[in-house]
């Protein structure tokens, strides 16, 4: 067993602020008593801002996944005609929850590390309709892309104008720019585990005046996830069922730390960090899986080389503290990814490229000591202006 506390580097559960973990073991609250009431209040507001909404924000006892079903059944009905814009595992899985509710679903997919390209939406949703809704991904964790959410939304507002906008942007809001209202966006899910910088169980939705029109006549079977029941819930301090109230401590406390912060030193902060991750693994020899003009400042994925045994080159990653993740879907054992988002800092990403540089090194790899880490401090003080 390793000794010392991991540099957990995955996409998700992210690493944990001290302050955190230790509000998450304060003693246990009455669920319906008026201190939680304060609490879900207070935190509401503050996910509110980071979202950049004044629609509501509810929160759902569950993981992201439970968040975007949340919104396919709230809001839909069997046979709506729905469009999925598709660039990874995690699209794919958004729309296969609108297919198993009974939705007619039509994927418009892209290749697995590119961004969608707009102009073939436009043309899709030309083609098609007329459309209930539109489901997007804006950072889509398997393939390392973010989206350009802004240029799609627009797009769906011009040529399908009553069409709802469904957003999974679980692994991306918080951390790199995002504005709910300015882009028309219908029904944004987020997920705890991610930027937020909590344990996992919670999701958090937005939800439009439109889609609310929505629901009062969406036919889907619903009862766990029905977000008009977290509605009325919300607007006495309640939660239908039993909250995650040790997730809710810890998000108080993450919300805090990130309001100290600020929004836009946040959104700083993961582009450079991200920068520092590419900068080094190409200096190690990886070749970029995604599209460079649309690659993800919460995570990155490098191809593994054809001479590089996986399980070995992760085995001494894990023996030095560093955890990686592996690729998923049809990229499984072809990639690995590195996490930035959160609890994240440019030193921790500059140890994490010393740690592969020596596991490189060990492994025999035309590797020059201190060559990833020197190519990503650089690549972080450009993207902060503080280096030419």
């Amino acid at each position: 067993m390793n000794r010392f506390e991991p540099n957990l580097r995955i996409p998700g559960p992210t690493s944990l602020p001290d302050a955190v973990r230790e509000a998450g073991a304060r003693q246990m609250v009455n669920h319906r008593g008026p201190e939680f009431a304060v609490l879900q209040n207070r935190v509401i507001d503050r996910l509110k801002a980071f979202y950049k909404t004044q629609n509501d924000v509810l929160i759902v006892t569950a993981a992201g996944t439970g968040g975007l079903e949340s919104a396919i059944v709230s809001f839909l009905s069997p046979g709506d005609k729905i469009l999925a814009v598709t660039i990874g595992a995690f699209g794919d899985r958004f729309a296969k929850i609108a297919t198993v509710y009974g939705a007619d679903v039509t994927k418009l997919a892209f290749e697995w590390g590119k961004a969608a390209d707009p102009a073939k939406a436009r043309d899709a949703l030309r083609a098609g309709g007329p459309w209930k809704a539109v489901l997007l991904t804006q950072n889509e964790t398997s393939t390392a892309i973010t989206n350009p959410i802004e240029e799609l939304a627009k797009i769906v507002r011009e040529v399908a104008p009553e069409a709802l906008i469904l957003v999974d942007a679980i692994s991306g809001l918080g951390a790199v720019p995002f504005e709910t209202d300015a882009w028309g966006l219908d029904v944004v899910v987020s997920g705890s585990q991610k930027a937020w910088m909590v344990a996992p169980g919670l999701s958090f939705v937005s939800v439009s005046p439109r889609a609310w029109k929505a629901a009062a006549v969406a036919r889907m079977p619903k009862f766990y996830f029905d977000l008009a029941a977290h509605k009325t819930s919300a607007e006495s301090g309640q939660t239908p069922w039993t909250p995650a109230v040790a997730v809710m401590f810890q998000l108080d406390v993450a919300l805090e730390m990130m309001e100290q912060e600020g929004l836009e030193e946040i959104w700083k902060r993961h582009a450079a960090v991200g920068a520092a991750v590419r900068a080094g693994l190409t200096a190690l020899g990886f070749k970029l899986l995604a599209d460079s003009a649309f690659a993800s400042d919460t995570v990155t994925g490098a191809w593994i080389p054809e001479d590089l045994d996986w399980k070995a080159f992760n085995g001494k990653l894990r023996k030095l503290g560093l955890i990686v993740a592996g690729g998923q879907g049809n990229l499984k054992g072809k990639i690995f990814r590195i996490g930035h988002l959160g609890h994240v800092t440019v030193p921790a990403i500059l140890n994490a490229m010393a740690v592969l540089e020596q596991t490189l090194i060990e492994l025999g790899r035309p590797v020059t000591p201190g060559a990833a880490v020197e190519a990503a401090q650089v690549a972080a003080l450009k993207s902060l202006g503080l280096a030419k």
